[in-house]
């Protein structure tokens, strides 16, 4: 089994996903035509948060769920590619990565095992996810804190609670059940 993705969290989008030169070496360039740098959509947060909102690394590293060294590696990557199109005269385009809204941690009912995973993963395959382990579509999200004013408890990076409240209900009343017998 390979190791899994470690998913680095983005608060905010780009709402730009192309930047181009009005001008390059005396033509005009228009996009996808010319050289052009690929700037991930984690290098993109990376450079917002350091340079832009000008937090430290280690609140940079934690606000995206990375340790500081992986932070470094990706902040360095995307000054190069910028560097290189301004001084060059290459368009940038953001696009691509590992990289998710939020973080999901979840359990297999079967064997025990409990990883991270995308919410965007998560809610695209809602009725097909399975184990990475042993394959089976017995999955919750795995509650680690207590909510506030005693409402049960929640995934840490959930906002509202989870959104899979419905399907951990059955699977849980469905445990129950298999217990009581």
């Amino acid at each position: 089994m390979g190791r899994p993705i470690k998913w680095r969290r983005v608060n905010q989008m780009p709402e730009v996903m192309q930047f181009v030169p009005s001008e390059q070496t005396g033509i005009t360039c228009f996009p996808n035509k010319g050289p052009e740098n690929v700037l991930l959509i984690e290098e993109y947060e990376a450079l917002r948060l350091k340079d832009l909102e000008g937090l430290e690394q280690e609140e940079c590293a934690e606000q995206m769920q990375i340790s500081r060294a992986t932070f470094q590696r990706i902040l360095v990557t995307a000054h190069e590619k910028v560097a290189d199109s301004l001084i060059n005269g290459k368009s940038i385009r953001i696009a691509g990565g590992n990289f998710t809204r939020n973080i999901c941690p979840v359990h297999c009912l079967d064997c025990g095992l409990t990883w991270e995973e995308s919410v965007e993963i998560l809610t695209r395959d809602q009725t097909s996810y399975t184990c990475p382990h042993c394959k089976s579509n017995r999955i919750v999200c795995a509650p680690v804190e207590p909510c506030l004013k005693g409402r049960g408890q929640r995934n840490r990076n959930c906002q509202r609670g989870c959104w899979r409240k419905s399907w951990n209900s059955r699977l849980n009343q469905e445990e129950n059940e298999r217990n009581h017998e």
